[in-house]
């Protein structure tokens, strides 16, 4: 799914540090992204049950397709725990995770769970088979039963597959694409957004890169570069959302050498980054969150000696690399609500959930518009489409 549609940036909202050149997750060496969606719109056989279908899959490959399984150290926190993250127990035990990450709709973390496991024994095969090794994939959901048929179960384990086979280095595809096909944000319609930041540290650049799922989000908290623009927006609101129903997944990315405990640390800011766009962490949001570092690359525990050694950045260090987090975060929700467009509601099976009007955000946040000096982000923006 593609859209011409311009980013956060690019349109002229002002926004704060240094993004790398795809102001992507993927402006870190060897991480791959994939989405498949499944949309009624495109397909007769699924427009025939009636009900709208608008759900998908998304993909996160750490280390690419390295036929070696090489752990990355992670850390990871639950703002509001009102959803799922598979893995997370051992990512916060063991402070590594191994495979890909995986973002989809509730109902189908099962379905998407067993097709990675699936990839996993297939690609690492003499490794799984010898040596006694358990796939633990991490899985991620958020709802969007408002907007797709949920409750059909259409996902299947062919489609996370897709995703997995369709990832690849290079632009994200945003808005309603992957996982976030049928997701909605501050009641427009959301989805899939990412974004980067560089750091530099000892005279070297590193990147921290974000990959986020929103669903979350009541249209009066919506804050965008400072302003409670939200509140002045209040047409088209979804129909009987009082309370927040949705969710966050964010997945924080970086080629810093960091230590497991800083990465749960530096998991812990994306819950200032989505603080940022209005949200509190409502009591049905599930706003979890996983930080991995591909860096310090090196054999399974299983397969490795007495002995294991690693570089990671001193302590005193951080704090540039915390606010590149929440830059980051911040900027892949806005990312995800400028890329969507607008879908038909599932229940109530009347009415729409409207993308958000950008030239509409744009006067009230009175900014300059981008320009002939703009150019090079505005086709930047373009080639993610």
């Amino acid at each position: 799914m593609t859209t011409s549609k311009l980013r956060a940036r690019a349109l002229g909202i002002p926004l704060q540090g240094q993004p790398g050149p795809l102001n992507a997750i993927t402006d870190i060496p060897g991480i791959e992204v994939g989405t498949v969606e499944l949309l009624s719109s495109e397909d007769p056989a699924l427009a025939s049950r009636g009900i709208p279908v608008q759900t998908g899959v998304t993909a996160i490959l750490p280390r690419g397709r390295d036929p070696v399984p090489r752990p990355v150290f992670a850390g990871q926190f639950s703002l509001n725990g009102n959803g799922e993250m598979t893995g997370a127990h051992w990512v916060r035990d063991g402070g590594w995770f191994c495979g890909p990450v995986m973002l989809t709709n509730s109902h189908s973390v099962g379905i998407v769970h067993h097709a990675t496991v699936r990839w996993m024994i297939e690609t690492y095969g003499a490794h799984w088979e010898n040596a006694h090794l358990w796939a633990m994939p991490v899985v991620a959901e958020t709802y969007d039963g408002v907007l797709n048929d949920i409750n059909g179960l259409h996902i299947r384990e062919e489609h996370a597959r897709a995703a997995i086979d369709a990832a690849k280095p290079g632009p994200v595809a945003e808005g309603n694409t992957g996982g976030g096909a049928g997701m909605i944000c501050y009641e427009f319609k959301g989805g899939t957004g990412t974004a980067s930041r560089i750091v530099e540290i000892d005279g070297k650049s590193f990147t921290v890169g974000t990959l986020v799922q929103a669903n979350h989000g009541l249209r009066p908290w919506l804050t965008v570069a400072g302003k409670r623009v939200g509140q002045s927006m209040n047409e088209d609101r979804i129909p009987d959302m009082q309370t927040e129903r949705g969710s966050i997944i964010v997945v924080l990315a970086t080629d810093l050498p960091l230590s497991p405990g800083q990465l749960e640390r530096l998991s812990r800011r994306a819950s200032i980054g989505i603080s940022r766009s209005g949200t509190p962490g409502g009591n049905n949001s599930g706003d979890i969150f996983l930080a991995f570092s591909t860096a310090n690359a090196m054999a399974l525990p299983q397969l490795s000696g007495p002995w294991r050694t690693m570089t990671m950045l001193n302590d005193e260090l951080l704090d540039p690399v915390y606010l590149a987090a929440v830059e980051a975060v911040d900027e892949a929700i806005l990312n995800a609500l400028c890329a969507a467009t607008d879908v038909p509601l599932a229940r109530p099976a009347v009415g729409t959930c409207r993308a958000i009007d950008t030239e509409r955000l744009m006067g009230l946040l009175d900014a300059p518009r981008a320009n002939a000096g703009d150019r090079q982000a505005v086709d930047k923006a373009k080639a993610h489409s």
